[in-house]
């Protein structure tokens, strides 16, 4: 049976028609659910090649207004669920209710934004709990447990669980510390998205028994970059059959 993978890929990398050739690519290569990431210039939770792909995204044209009608065309090919991700700046220059309203028109399921957690953000969960749009919490490894229990205790149905402190993109050995994290993140039956340097099977083996699914970006990025002359469904394919 397949594993379940969340594919992280960057709105306009290479540009608008590449990526949807990478969204393509993704869903037909099995991928569960997609992350649609809305480039901004100062991606800080992110690593080199998403930093690069968002600076050549933001080249290529990248507005969110064209970013929600990119995710509308993906919604319309896919039935997989479709998650957005970004920075706050980005939402605080649409404005928290009408970034919402947009997204839920555009018929994505989900948004993802690290740097506005519980209580420090701005309105954006009860905003998408009114549209009926899932508003995912980021954790890391150090989180107290008080805060924790409390993100625990919300209407969440999701939760990501980022592996390891820093940024994406270098490989995360997983082992015992934090399979034991995934386990405290998962003990009220929230639905984890694991994630944070995952590029190989192995990787999303291990993670298996512990996520709903596990997060896969960087790979798919460098995968697009290193194509040579493959073209980037062919590129981005394979790399998420070797995965699933």
């Amino acid at each position: 049976m397949p594993h379940k993978i969340m594919a992280h890929m960057v709105a306009f990398f290479p540009d608008r028609e590449g990526s949807l050739e990478t969204a393509r690519a993704l869903v037909d290569g099995g991928a569960s659910c997609l992350e649609v990431q809305f480039p901004f210039s100062d991606p800080t939770a992110d690593g080199p090649a998403i930093q690069e792909a968002c600076r050549t995204a933001l080249a290529s044209g990248f507005k969110s207004r064209s970013g929600f009608s990119l995710v509308g065309e993906i919604r319309r090919m896919t039935a997989v669920p479709v998650f957005v991700m970004g920075y706050a700046n980005t939402v605080f220059f649409h404005g928290v209710g009408r970034f919402v309203d947009a997204l839920k028109e555009s018929g994505a399921d989900g948004i993802i934004v690290p740097d506005l957690p519980p209580d420090y953000d701005e309105g954006l969960f009860d905003a998408g709990s009114e549209a009926g749009i899932e508003v995912v919490p980021v954790i890391a490894p150090a989180i107290g447990e008080e805060r924790l229990e409390m993100i625990l205790s919300s209407a969440s149905k999701y939760l990501y669980a980022a592996l390891r402190q820093g940024i994406t993109g270098a490989y995360t050995e997983i082992g015992d510390g934090n399979i034991a994290f995934l386990q405290r993140a998962g003990r009220t039956g929230k639905l984890l998205l694991g994630g944070f340097g995952i590029s190989e099977r192995k990787q999303v083996e291990a993670l298996a028994p512990h996520v709903h699914a596990a997060v896969v970006g960087s790979a798919f990025i460098r995968a697009v970059l290193e194509r040579g002359r493959s073209s980037v469904y062919e590129a981005v394919a394979a790399k998420m059959r070797s995965l699933a």
